[in-house]
């Protein structure tokens, strides 16, 4: 096995599909299965179990797994510390992008990075909260910039605290809320709670006329469209030239949302990852503290 060998092996680790590790490779998928044997040759054992579902690692394989990508780590950190040593900033930085926050974010605050540390290679994913979430469980992320409220026992920062309106074209002013359609959106169930408990307290949570919609995108559309009013953070909001109503629960207490930085422990220590958080934390004017 070689070094190209680990990283094919702990890309199948992440992804479980031979077609998804051959696009984020840039290699064939008959390139990845002719690996994969040859390795299998190596070591006179079964690595992989193909099924409709992806591949599934045999025990033997996951031991495999489990040495490439110790093995891919130890040789990332060795470059990191011959670089360093050097007063350059490389390695690899993992950051997961929340779909809604890394709409609006993304591009500029990677270009930002990328121009002051071009040797770092970055490995960017966008997904809701809740699977980001999942993948910095997993460990398969150094950090992730999220929405909403979750439990974390490594660093994390807090990156924005926005208000939550209610909001609707001028064309409903002279309606009440009671009487248009309402749009809702799937999200994390947090801020699902959230919206109920104050639909629920300004008694408008029985309305049965609604719309649900999968993204933020398409429900900031459709009430600029006309059809409805929606709940919407102030992320979402820009160049809105609709009526917002900034919403506040019954004991006073406003309707935020906030976004964090979440980071693996032990992470912090890493070079690029440090930077990485501090440029992120000055482009949004944040103080540098873990929350």
């Amino acid at each position: 096995m070689n070094n190209k060998d680990y990283l094919i092996v702990a890309t199948l680790g992440e992804t479980r599909n031979i077609t998804r590790t051959a696009e984020r490779l840039f290699m064939t998928q008959s390139a990845i299965s002719k690996r994969i044997k040859l390795i299998e040759q190596e070591f006179s054992c079964d690595l992989l179990v193909r099924s409709r579902h992806g591949i599934f690692f045999t025990k033997a394989g996951e031991h495999i797994l489990d040495f490439c990508r110790n093995t891919l780590e130890e040789l990332d950190a060795l470059k990191q510390q011959v670089n360093f040593e050097h007063n350059e900033i490389s390695g690899t930085l993992r950051v997961g992008y929340s779909i809604s926050y890394g709409t609006y974010f993304l591009a500029s605050q990677l270009a930002s990075y990328h121009e002051a540390y071009p040797k770092v290679n970055l490995q960017v994913s966008t997904d809701q909260s809740s699977q980001l979430y999942t993948q910095m469980i997993q460990g398969s992320l150094d950090l992730a910039i999220i929405r909403g409220e979750y439990s974390w026992d490594g660093p994390k920062y807090i990156l924005a605290k926005e208000q939550v309106y209610a909001v609707w074209n001028h064309s409903m002013d002279s309606k009440s809320l009671s009487e248009c359609l309402y749009i809702s959106r799937k999200t994390d169930p947090y801020l699902t709670n959230q919206m109920i408990k104050w639909l629920r307290e300004k008694e408008l949570f029985s309305n049965s006329s609604q719309i649900c919609v999968d993204n933020i995108t398409t429900c900031r559309q459709l009430v600029d469209s006309g059809i409805g009013w929606a709940i919407l953070p102030e992320i979402a909001l820009e160049h809105f030239d609709g009526t917002k109503m900034k919403l506040l629960f019954n004991d006073g207490t406003p309707f935020t949302r906030c976004t964090y930085i979440l980071v693996q422990n032990g992470a912090i220590a890493l070079p690029q990852i440090k930077y990485f958080i501090n440029l992120i934390l000055s482009l949004t004017d944040t103080k540098k503290e873990p929350s």
